[in-house]
């Protein structure tokens, strides 16, 4: 290839521009070439968004199955999860920040009612079905509608919370749980309201 002279570089460029744009006239095309910049237009093709893949979980009919939240018989022992409650009572504490003898009563009960009950000894007190008065035991798992509690003789309770009131004592400062207005699960009371009653039936 031999080198081009610039006279001979111009006279390329206006014949390649002719070509390319038949419609721009002569001066038009002059006047591009003593700018000395030409910018060439592009149009990106459009990128198509890939629809993102929800990541799906187990059904509940596959947790079933895999018994995922099943506690084995052996492992069913009360002071197995003495120390989950020393931990839960620890939890609240802090939460609390130290149960103060002065705290206010309201403060630590709107506390409880949103915070972790695994680990919470609680006591059923008022039940429409008498069977379950007086059970106590360890809160292991909280679903929406029942608490799994294990009591000191080392049995698991299935307790509905409907129709229940359950209490719960740590340093002096006793709770009262009206297990009917409170059928969420324990992920879901954190950003719940609940509004502070006198009384409230069963």
């Amino acid at each position: 290839l031999q080198p081009q002279g610039s006279e001979e570089a111009k006279a390329f460029v206006h014949a390649f521009l002719k070509r390319s744009m038949p419609t721009v006239s002569d001066d038009t095309i002059q006047d591009m070439l003593t700018r000395k910049a030409l910018v060439l237009q592009h149009y990106p093709k459009k990128k198509t968004k890939q629809k993102r893949k929800n990541a799906k979980g187990f059904t509940a009919k596959q947790r079933r199955e895999l018994r995922l939240f099943e506690i084995e018989p052996e492992q069913q022992k009360y002071a197995i999860f003495l120390p989950l409650h020393e931990l839960w009572k620890q939890y609240i504490r802090d939460l609390c920040h130290g149960l103060k003898p002065d705290a206010q009563p309201h403060m630590i009960q709107g506390k409880l009612l949103k915070a972790d009950l695994h680990g919470a000894i609680v006591t059923v007190t008022k039940s429409k079905c008498p069977s379950y008065v007086g059970i106590t035991g360890i809160i292991l798992q909280e679903f929406k509608h029942v608490f799994k509690i294990i009591t000191k003789e080392d049995k698991l309770k299935v307790v509905p919370k409907v129709n229940n009131v359950f209490s719960l004592e740590i340093d002096g400062f006793t709770s009262y749980i009206y297990g009917s207005k409170f059928l969420l699960r324990a992920s879901e009371r954190s950003a719940k309201k609940f509004k502070l009653k006198g009384t409230i039936d069963l």
